[in-house]
């Protein structure tokens, strides 16, 4: 094989078979391996990582606010600080903008593609998406997943993580906030039941 089969095949069919492998510490989840070293050296990765930044708000600590114009997700932290990830948007007619709260969070959460989605992707393009697919390094929500409600209403958007690590920094997603696996696992740890999400 040569080396581009080599990388697609790291990283399509060579991932853990269990999430609890992936969850083992010295199992990285999308590019800090070798693999994604090489992505990175290709110049096919356009994202370098989360970042401690300075940011200004008037909104409380533990607050997410997501800029989809700049691609980023910032977590407040104390002071004048953020954590700045990187972070897929929804594509055009899909984006949405407003404030919501995490009202779940989730380990290696199961996918279930709304009807409407179910429909939109068979008649568009072919593709049946399956009622329920479990939860693994394959599902499309990643490693974790933070659920947005707006009072008791579910938004039916998500902020998870991706099994496609160069859709971080584009417009691709029907309208959920994607992170690299890696770092929703870190978001996952900082924030809590009921913090407010911004989506600017």
């Amino acid at each position: 094989m040569n080396r581009r089969q080599v990388l697609l095949g790291t990283l399509g069919l060579m991932l853990p078979a269990t999430p609890v492998l992936a969850d083992r510490r010295e199992v990285r989840y999308n590019f800090t391996s070798s693999f994604g070293r090489a992505l990175r050296n290709s110049g096919t990765l356009r994202y370098a990582g989360k970042k401690t930044v300075s940011y200004r708000t008037l909104e409380e600590p533990g607050t997410i606010i997501v800029s989809t114009r700049e691609r980023a997700l910032y977590f407040v932290l104390p002071g004048v600080n953020a954590v700045k990830y990187g972070v897929g948007v929804g594509r055009r007619g899909f984006s949405w903008k407003g404030a919501a709260h995490i009202q779940r969070k989730a380990t290696w959460p199961s996918w279930y593609p709304p009807e409407e989605m179910r429909k939109r992707e068979l008649e568009q393009y072919g593709r049946k998406l399956p009622k329920m697919m479990p939860g693994g390094p394959q599902n499309p929500l990643g490693a974790r997943a933070l659920y947005l409600f707006q009072g008791k209403k579910d938004t039916l958007y998500r902020i998870h993580g991706t099994n496609n690590p160069s859709s971080i920094g584009l417009a691709q997603s029907s309208g959920c906030i994607r992170l690299l696996n890696e770092e929703i696992v870190d978001l996952y740890n900082r924030v809590q039941i009921g913090a407010k999400v911004i989506v600017i």
